[in-house]
């Protein structure tokens, strides 16, 4: 079971204009972090933790997102059912 882009493909379920692009989650601005990134993303050299202006600097037609935690929650229990 993969879970690396976890938060990236809720979120491509909630917009599904998302998938298969560069995708970011994480703070918004320059000084914030990417909390998951899409594979797509993933190819230009970008992971989780990276400050999000090296990732735009990176990829700069990525498509930065905020999360949205109570989705993830919600697909979190969804996923920790069919686990057990």
């Amino acid at each position: 079971m993969d879970l690396d882009s976890f938060f990236v493909s809720v979120s491509c379920l909630m917009h599904p204009m998302l998938k298969g692009k560069p995708v970011l989650v994480g703070g918004t601005s320059d000084r914030g972090v990417v909390a998951a990134c899409s594979y797509e993303a993933r190819k230009f050299g970008i992971h989780s933790a990276m400050p999000v202006k090296t990732a735009k600097r990176l990829c700069p037609e990525a498509i930065t997102i905020r999360g949205d935690y109570d989705q993830y929650s919600r697909y979190s229990d969804m996923v920790t059912d069919i686990i057990r």
